[in-house]
C-alpha cells in the first residue's frame, strides 16, 4: 500500500461548517494533530485528499489506487490494523459508517459504491468528528493520544527555569527551541506538550490536558484550564477553557473563551468573552447549516464557534452557542445574532457585507505578519465561500 487518501462524508461534511467551507473534514485539528496527521502517523504514508472541488488545489490527491479512509474519523493504534489489512474489494464499517475501503479509482470514488464490497464490520469504539462541538467535546481524549503517539521514545527537552513549577514532570513533553519563564505546568490531570520553538511568557498558569504547538506564545498571565488546544503560530492570553484554536489565530488579551473553537487567521480583540453556559442552565443550541437553522447540542457548555479569517473587536460579546462564518468582521455594543454568517461586517445593531476586495486588503496583511502569502488558490477558495454563503446575508436581499 502506497497511497492514502481521506475523503470527506457527505453524510457529515455539512454539519462542520463553517470549519469545511475553507478545508476537507480530515484537515481539522483535533487533540495536538490534524485528523490527517494523526492517519500519517500510523501509516507513515502522505496523505491526499478527496473533497469539495474548489478545495482540491490547496488539498490534493493522488489518483493511483488508494486506501480510502472516512476523514471524520480519529484512528488509533486497533483501528489501523484493521483498515492496514483491507484486501482488495473489502470494505470497513461502524454500522451504516464506512470506515475505509480500498480503491482502484479514487478520481471516481463515492462512499456508497463501497456497499458493493465484500463488508467487515468494526465492534470496537472510536472517535469520529460528526459536529463542531465535537471538536472541543474529544480534545481531551486525542490529546492525551497524540502525545502518547507523539513522544513515545523521546525524550523532553529539560525545563532550566528555576522560577517554573511542574507537577507530575514525566507528563510534561518540551519540544527543541521553546521556552519557558516563571510559569506553573500542572500535569496531574492530563499531559501538557509544548511545541518547537514555543514560548510560555512569565506567569501562565497552565493545567493539563493541554497542548501548545510549533511557534505559538503563551503571553504574561493567562489561565489556560485544561482540555485546550493551541494550534501552530498562534498567541493567547486571558482565559481559555476547553477550547481548540486551530492556528495561526491571536486571543491575545484579557477576556474568556471556554468550549470554543476558533478557525485560522482569526483575531479575538481584547476583552473579548463567549458565554459558554445559559442562564436557565438548558442545553446549547446552534446554528446547523444542514438544516437552515438552530439544532440541539444537548450540551450544557457550549461556547463560540468561528471560521477561518473571521475577527472581532475590543469588548465583543458572544452568546452562547454563537456561529460566526468565514472572514465575518464583528464589532460594537451589545450582543450580535447567534448566527452571524460569512462576510458580515458589524454586530449587534446591524450587518452590511464585507466584500471580498475589502476582505483580501485584511488577509493579505495577516498572512504576511506569518510568513504566508494570499496566493491565487487562496483567493479563488474564498470567492467560492463568498459565493456559497451568499443567501445567508440576508440584509443584501432586502436593499
Amino acid at each position: 500500500m502506497d497511497n492514502l487518501i481521506l475523503f470527506d462524508d457527505p453524510a457529515i461534511r455539512g454539519s462542520l461548517l463553517p470549519f469545511t467551507f475553507t478545508r476537507p473534514i480530515a484537515d481539522v485539528r483535533v487533540g495536538i494533530l490534524k485528523i490527517s496527521e494523526k492517519w500519517e502517523k500510523y501509516s507513515d504514508l502522505k496523505a491526499g485528499f478527496h473533497t469539495q472541488d474548489y478545495l482540491s488545489e490547496k488539498y490534493p490527491k493522488n489518483d493511483s489506487p488508494a486506501l480510502m479512509v472516512n476523514g471524520a474519523i480519529c484512528p488509533d493504534k486497533e483501528l489501523w490494523e484493521m483498515v492496514a489489512g483491507l484486501k482488495t474489494n473489502q470494505s470497513l464499517w461502524s454500522q451504516n459508517m464506512l470506515i475505509a475501503c480500498y480503491s482502484g479509482q479514487p478520481a471516481l470514488f463515492q462512499p456508497e459504491q463501497a456497499k458493493k464490497n465484500e463488508s467487515i464490520l468494526y465492534e470496537s469504539g472510536f472517535i469520529s468528528i460528526q459536529k463542531t462541538w465535537n471538536i472541543f467535546q474529544h480534545n481531551a481524549t486525542e490529546l492525551q493520544k497524540d502525545f502518547e503517539l507523539i513522544t513515545s521514545g523521546r525524550t523532553s527537552k529539560e525545563i532550566s527555569d528555576p522560577h517554573t513549577i511542574v507537577y507530575n514532570p514525566s507528563q510534561i513533553f518540551v519540544e527543541e527551541g521553546a521556552k519557558i519563564k516563571a510559569a506553573v505546568l500542572n500535569a496531574e490531570g492530563g499531559p501538557i506538550y509544548i511545541g518547537k520553538n514555543s514560548e510560555v511568557q512569565e506567569g501562565a498558569l497552565i493545567r493539563g490536558p493541554f497542548a501548545l504547538c510549533e511557534g505559538s506564545t503563551v503571553n504574561m498571565g493567562a489561565k489556560l484550564r485544561g482540555d485546550t488546544t493551541i494550534g501552530p503560530y498562534s498567541k493567547v492570553g486571558g482565559e481559555i477553557s476547553n477550547s481548540v484554536i486551530f492556528g495561526y489565530s491571536n486571543k491575545g488579551h484579557d477576556g474568556f473563551l471556554g468550549n470554543a473553537v476558533i478557525g485560522e487567521w482569526c483575531n479575538l480583540g481584547a476583552d473579548t468573552n463567549n458565554s459558554n453556559l445559559k442562564n436557565n442552565y438548558a442545553p446549547v443550541k446552534v446554528w446547523d447549516y444542514t438544516r437552515g437553522g438552530f439544532s440541539n447540542t444537548g450540551l450544557q457548555f457550549c461556547g463560540l464557534m468561528m471560521g477561518d479569517h473571521s475577527k472581532c473587536g475590543i469588548n465583543t460579546m458572544f452568546n452562547t452557542g454563537t456561529v460566526v462564518g468565514v472572514g465575518a468582521n464583528v464589532f460594537g455594543d451589545g450582543f450580535p445574532r447567534n448566527f452571524i454568517p460569512s462576510f458580515s461586517w458589524g454586530g449587534a445593531s446591524g450587518f452590511s457585507t464585507f466584500q471580498v476586495r475589502k476582505f483580501e486588503e485584511v488577509a493579505i496583511a495577516v498572512m504576511k505578519r506569518r510568513g504566508k502569502v494570499y496566493d491565487q488558490t487562496e483567493k479563488e477558495i474564498i470567492q467560492k465561500v463568498f459565493d456559497l454563503t451568499r443567501h445567508y446575508r440576508i440584509w443584501d436581499k432586502e436593499v
